[in-house]
């Protein structure tokens, strides 16, 4: 199984199971900026106890394999469960909304892309992109986000709303690596 698949799998899935969701990490860098190597697909979803049941019985345990227990607690905390494809070695990181307003904003500006021409996917706006990509950076310091943020302003740029960065910088408290990525300091 190729990426783009475990991609369509796992978004048709959520769709047809009606679990809010959005494609964010690394794909969505990919898609805003440049291209690099990932073997992991990231998705924030909107799960509840019950839709986590119906979500890890979707995928066979001959081609997956996911834990309907990790799944659950993943909800009750609000943290991150796998769908593995151990033929590939592809993992999806399903991270559990945590309702804050600024997971409310990211949801609510949600794009419907082409990942690929035979379907779409609802992807995280790439200023919800960037700004994750600055938390992560502030709690691990690897590089990597600040060269993702990087490609995709100069892919996206001219496309980035750079006023809604900026305010939601301020409120994550990710203002200073935003504008010393831009060379504002």
């Amino acid at each position: 199984m190729e990426q783009d698949e475990l991609l369509r799998r796992v978004t048709e899935t959520l769709e047809r199971l009606e679990i809010p969701y959005l494609v964010t990490g690394s794909v969505a860098t990919i898609y805003y900026g440049e291209p690099r190597f990932t073997l992991d697909i990231d998705i924030v979803v909107d799960l509840t106890q019950d839709k986590a049941r119906e979500l890890c019985s979707a995928f066979s345990p001959e081609d997956f394999y996911v834990s309907e227990e990790s799944a659950k607690r993943a909800v009750r905390q609000r943290s991150q469960f796998n769908v593995l494809h151990p033929r590939s070695g592809l993992k999806v990181d399903l991270m559990v909304s945590d309702h804050s307003a600024f997971d409310r904003s990211r949801f609510a500006r949600g794009q419907r892309l082409r990942p690929t021409d035979d379907y779409e996917a609802t992807f995280a706006s790439p200023e919800d992109v960037i700004l994750k990509k600055l938390e992560y950076y502030r709690q691990g310091k690897s590089e990597k986000h600040l060269r993702d943020i990087a490609g995709i302003l100069k892919i996206s740029g001219d496309r980035v709303h750079r006023t809604y960065i900026e305010e939601w910088a301020d409120k994550l408290g990710v203002r200073e690596i935003w504008e010393g990525l831009l060379g504002l300091h």
